[in-house]
């Protein structure tokens, strides 16, 4: 679907995002968006029970990480049913 945009229909769809909403809203709706998405992926993968990926933040690089701590209880099941 979104390869049949191509560059003009970007350019449209830009214009029209900025008579839309103005310039100073278009950067708060790109975080909204973008954190929807993340939040997602990151509930997806509690349910599939994928491993996740750590966290891309420039304050947890730049401290030195604590050993995690183990728990013995077994985890409930998160599949979906068949």
């Amino acid at each position: 679907m979104l390869n049949d945009i191509g560059v003009p229909g970007f350019i449209l769809l830009a214009v029209l995002a900025l008579l839309l909403f103005g310039p100073s809203k278009l950067p708060g709706l790109g975080r909204a968006a973008g954190k929807t998405v993340r939040e997602f992926k990151k509930e997806m993968n509690d349910i599939f029970g994928d491993s996740p990926q750590p966290p891309r933040s420039r304050s947890t690089a730049q401290t030195t990480e604590e050993p995690a701590l183990v728990h013995n209880e077994p985890q409930p099941s998160r599949q979906l049913p068949e």
